[in-house]
């Protein structure tokens, strides 16, 4: 078989995987298409003129409320849009003007527990009532915002999402990041229920395409991404080679070391985002704060080292950063032998179920990937 052939069938397997099957037996749609460019080969990569030669970056640290202990889920999102609307106007009027502010994981619905069932009565959509209200505050601070929220979909029926909106300067939300994958083994008794590209990818290809599963949002003040992925540096490496400068990150009870990490491999900055924790609580200073931001070499330009509310700043020089550079040096072609015969233990789209069929609890989503195992079967 002929090069030329070759191209051609696998631009013909791409276009098979990006099928959008219906969930109720309609007819299959297949959509054949070349695969987009998604690295260049020069090592050069895509960007927007520049605004301004140094950006600043605030990152927010402060309590949310669990809308779960609300009164009722209305109530508990009033009182954290009013939480963010301190936090924001404080770090609009204090120190310098901020060009990107960062919050956590969950700073409109805090983290709620239970089945399935429940926890979606705790999600908001994106776009939605609450992202228009974030996206007026931005507005007025003329900033971005970012940040992280648990979230339900009319277009995936059952599924909670794990979703970063990216609200820009004229408050309207410019790009919406879907968790890549969630960090899997690590608790004995339970896996994370929530739905990632990884587990529901091919579905979500078809959707939204083959770039919108490690997007690079070119702005006016740098290439950034957002994340909410932990300890996994094939995810940040991709990142990289699309072209990222800044790296927003918004996951709870993180490490700082792989914030630093990171940012040392891929030669970008990065910010991490955690929520602070009641501090009458037992695992606070444990589990929330640690906030920081850090340059390229994993030095640490601002960090807030306890579990005080907080909102810290660091400048970053993007059009230095930007003068010369190229996409890291990964040894692709040295590792590729190993990389083509690993065999991951979780296949793909061990998500894609009806909306009656999803795991429930965290116990169920366990027997679910021991079941769906390469390694345990």
């Amino acid at each position: 078989m002929t090069r030329q052939n070759l191209v051609i069938l696998g631009a013909l397997v791409l276009g098979l995987l990006a099928c959008t099957e219906s969930t109720h037996n309609e007819e299959v749609l297949v959509e054949v298409r070349a695969m987009p460019q998604l690295v260049r080969a020069d090592g050069t990569y895509p960007t927007q003129a520049l605004e301004k030669d140094v950006v600043v970056v605030k990152v927010v640290q402060h309590i949310t409320l669990n809308i779960q202990e609300a009164e009722t889920p209305e109530a508990g999102l009033e009182e954290n849009l009013r939480r963010m609307q301190y936090w924001i106007d404080k770090a609009c009027n204090e120190g310098k003007k901020p060009d990107f502010i960062l919050f956590n994981e969950f700073p409109l619905t805090g983290y709620s527990s239970g089945t399935r069932d429940e926890k979606l009565k705790y999600t908001i959509q994106v776009p939605g009532p609450e992202t228009d209200k974030v996206g007026e505050m931005a507005k007025a601070c003329d900033t971005y915002v970012i940040f992280g929220s648990y979230a339900s979909d009319p277009e995936w029926p059952g599924h909670i999402l794990s979703l970063n909106p990216v609200i820009d300067r004229k408050g309207e939300v410019v790009h919406t990041y879907w968790k890549t994958r969630n960090a899997t083994r690590y608790d004995p008794s339970g896996e994370i229920p929530t739905t990632t590209i990884e587990n529901v990818r091919d579905k979500f290809r078809a959707r939204y395409g083959i770039e919108a599963e490690y997007p690079v949002l070119q702005t006016e003040f740098g290439n950034i991404a957002v994340s909410t992925v932990q300890l996994d540096p094939f995810v940040f490496a991709a990142f990289a080679m699309r072209g990222t400068e800044i790296m927003f990150r918004t996951a709870t009870g993180f490490s700082p070391t792989d914030v630093k990490a990171i940012a040392y491999y891929n030669n970008f900055y990065s910010a991490m985002s955690n929520m602070a924790v009641d501090p009458s609580l037992s695992y606070a200073d444990s589990f929330g704060g640690k906030s920081l931001i850090v340059g390229p070499g994993g030095v640490v330009l601002a960090q807030e080292p306890t579990n005080t509310e907080a909102v810290i700043e660091a400048e970053i020089p993007i059009a230095k950063l930007r003068e010369g550079r190229l996409l890291p040096r990964y040894p692709m072609e040295m590792v590729k032998p190993v990389f083509n015969q690993f065999r991951q233990e979780l296949p793909l789209n061990h998500l894609d179920l009806p909306a009656d069929e999803l795991p429930q609890t965290r116990e169920e989503m366990k027997e679910l990937l021991d079941r769906e195992s390469l390694w345990l079967n």
